[in-house]
């Protein structure tokens, strides 16, 4: 059944007339040097960090973060080039090669374990693992994975890469981009267009549960798996 609703959501059509529409489904697999990256990332680090390990809730955790779900969203800040984001003025001089080599920085660093631990029968860890058909909420594993941790395929093909490990990211910000995408926010790679299907039936409550079980679920490897 997991499967079944995996392929079915990898199965949905293009938004029509979408002319930056990026479909991650044939992305490739992204590489990059994370020694270099290493010297590229001190300006990031006054919002994210250091080594990637956000301290103010809205902005995320970077550290052990899957690299090519980092370089799509880096790539996807200067693509849309949005002046009401602080990101845009940071991406817009960086080189391929330079996104690259940040997201293979901030995907090898430790991400730091939550401060409690998550509860296995929270309302949040319920609505993940299982959704809730009579509100036509699908669960969040089929696609991040059992414990958060990233797609159960991730590995069997580059695709799979592209879709973020949740677990032990900040309660506010996973909180503010599930009501991003169900109240109609951007959606211009085929992920976000999952996700904004995804998001439509989830209320403030369901939000606030499953960000908080999200956040109290620690990342299994204690450093990204990307060299």
């Amino acid at each position: 059944m997991k499967r079944l609703i995996v392929l079915l959501l990898l199965s949905l059509p293009l938004p029509a007339g979408a002319g930056d529409f990026v479909d991650l489904r044939d992305a490739p697999a992204v590489s990059g040097d994370a020694t270099a990256g290493a010297a590229k990332v001190t300006v990031c680090v006054a919002c994210h960090g250091a080594e990637g390990n956000a301290v103010v809730p809205a902005f995320p955790a970077l550290a052990a973060q899957h690299p090519g779900y980092l370089y799509q969203s880096l790539a996807g800040f200067r693509r849309r080039a949005d002046p009401a984001s602080p990101m845009t003025s940071q991406v817009q001089a960086l080189s391929d090669a330079d996104l690259r080599d940040v997201a293979a920085y901030f995907a090898s660093r430790r991400r730091n374990a939550p401060a409690a631990p998550a509860a296995a029968d929270s309302p949040g860890a319920r609505l993940f693992h299982d959704g809730d058909a009579r509100r036509g909420i699908a669960p969040c594993q089929g696609c991040h994975g059992a414990n958060a941790q990233g797609h159960p395929l991730r590995g069997s093909e580059p695709r799979y890469d592209y879709y973020p490990a949740l677990a032990a990211q900040s309660a506010d910000y996973l909180a503010a981009r599930l009501r991003f995408y169900r109240d109609g926010g951007n959606a211009d790679t085929s992920n976000a267009l999952i996700m904004r299907g995804i998001a439509r039936n989830l209320d403030d409550a369901a939000i606030t549960e499953l960000a908080a079980w999200l956040a109290a679920t620690p990342r299994d490897s204690l450093s990204g798996d990307y060299p």
